[in-house]
């Protein structure tokens, strides 16, 4: 039987923003997909990202990395990254341990991360 992924990630631009949104499982065999979605949000240069991890159910160090390094090149090139929960526990465990959550901005919302109100730094 031929190995199918768990995860999926699909991209969207809105008017001011480009959204991409994660679901399933992350570990080594998708180390590809996320940083796919980095490289069109390179290209597409819109001045905000917003990143719904509320359908992602578990992630490994492959994909805390892919989260780090999104967060390096959008802070690099003056850009916003917002993560969007609700963060599944295994997710809010993995970030919250290693003390990374701390570093982004999360909103509870793809609306709210869209829209006027700014997101709570570090709140799932």
């Amino acid at each position: 039987m031929p190995w199918r992924s768990r995860a999926r990630v699909h991209v969207r631009q809105s008017q001011r923003a480009l959204v991409i949104t994660a679901s399933g499982e992350f570990d080594t065999d998708e180390q590809d997909l996320l940083p796919a979605a980095w490289a069109e949000a390179e290209e597409r240069a819109r001045p905000l990202t917003v990143l719904d991890l509320s359908g992602v159910t578990f992630g490994d160090s492959s994909f805390l990395d892919a989260l780090l390094r999104a967060r390096t090149l959008h802070r690099t090139a003056g850009r916003r990254l917002v993560l969007v929960g609700p963060l599944h526990p295994n997710v809010l465990l993995l970030l919250t341990v290693t003390h990374v959550l701390e570093h982004f901005h999360v909103a509870d919302s793809v609306p709210r991360a869209l829209g006027g109100e700014p997101p709570n730094p570090g709140r799932p």
